[in-house]
């Protein structure tokens, strides 16, 4: 029933088990990260991509961006752009900072960084991508690693070559998303790409799109022999699904949090990020993590309406009180008093993730 699950090295770092917690842009901040790390059963963490631009232009927000916890290794830096000297700047900066692994994004399907020949615009460019990773591998000793997608068109898949082209220039581990930039982030994933690269590079592949359950995970990696899953969305869901897929591998019956287990992990996620962010910006994320983890819970679109219309952190925690109190004791949450209408959580269905709550007036 369950695949062989081994954990596989990018050149001496060891990924264990291998399971990659993907980089999304709003959401993997060193708050996420620490979150989902002490949960277990991640073997790398990714920071937001991060732009080069900014970095090499001394932006706060992208410095900050590159910070970590030591207890996160092994942890890499993703950065994205379009100009080779930019990319060679901000690669030797994440190796300044102590990063494990310098990841190139060129999967990114965001307007604003095709547009200057980033992310995505990088899969029908190979001469700027190769000029890229070649200027990077001789400017750091760190792991250099790139993140694809399928290609840039939905008629030139060309996921293959890329991962060709990237291994001959020194990448060493190439993570696959299954989607192509026209595609975005409809439809399913081709995971029938991880597979195919596989066969034709030597360097690990992951692959990663549509994982959001245990046994997704595991048929993943049967049908594929993929060497890692990485999970994004998934695990805003649930935040334990790292752990979870790790129980099983072993042999174990699932980690299945309790109420209490996930009124317990809002709070520490909240304290989190108001140690890391101003009030006002820890509450906007809060609402984020809020709309996605409470998803299938009883009351909980009710839950996050209130949320959403909460404006303090002392009307946060009682929120949260009110909440679990209530579903606990066996009884039907109604949510505020007077607001009838449900605000439900954006989909995060872009690189570009929301990174806060809807306005409400």
């Amino acid at each position: 029933m369950r695949p062989l699950v081994k954990s596989f090295k990018i050149r001496d770092i060891e990924i264990n088990p291998p399971l990659i917690l993907s980089p999304m842009a709003g959401v993997t901040d060193i708050s996420f990260r620490r979150l989902i790390k002490q949960r277990g059963g991640v073997g790398l963490t990714v920071s937001e991509f991060i732009s080069v631009e900014g970095l090499t232009r001394n932006n706060p927000k992208s410095k900050r961006q590159m910070r970590f916890y030591e207890n996160e290794r092994p942890f890499a830096v993703q950065i994205f752009g379009g100009q080779p000297e930019r990319m060679r700047m901000a690669a030797e900066m994440a190796e300044e900072v102590g990063a494990d692994i310098l990841d190139v994004n060129c999967g990114c399907p965001a307007p604003k960084v095709v547009k200057h020949g980033g992310g995505s615009g990088l899969l029908k460019d190979h001469p700027r991508l190769e000029t890229i990773l070649t200027e990077i591998k001789k400017a750091i000793s760190i792991p250099m690693t790139v993140k694809i997608r399928a290609g840039y068109y939905d008629h030139t898949i060309n996921a293959v070559e890329t991962a060709k082209r990237a291994e001959g220039c020194g990448a060493e581990h190439i993570a696959l998303h299954g989607r192509t930039k026209e595609q975005g982030y409809r439809g399913l994933a081709n995971w029938d790409l991880v597979r195919e690269i596989k066969q034709v590079v030597k360097v690990p592949v992951s692959g990663s799109g549509d994982v959001t359950t245990i046994q997704q995970a595991f048929d993943r990696f049967r049908e594929t022999g993929c060497d890692g899953v990485l999970i994004g969305r998934g695990a805003m869901a649930n935040p334990c699904i790292f752990r979870q897929i790790e129980d099983v591998a072993h042999g174990r019956e699932p980690f299945q949090p309790t109420l209490e287990d996930k009124r317990a992990l809002l709070l520490e996620y909240f304290e989190m990020l108001q140690q890391d962010m101003p009030k006002l910006a820890a509450i906007g994320r809060m609402k984020q993590l809020a709309g996605q983890f409470t998803r299938g819970l009883r009351g909980g679109a009710l839950f996050r309406t209130a949320l959403y219309h909460s404006h303090s952190v002392e009307e946060i925690l009682d929120r949260i009180s009110e909440y679990f109190e209530t579903i606990t004791a066996g009884k039907q949450y109604f949510g505020e008093a007077g607001r009838p209408e449900l605000v439900e959580a954006p989909a995060l269905d872009s690189c570009e993730a929301m990174t806060a709550a809807p306005v409400l007036n």
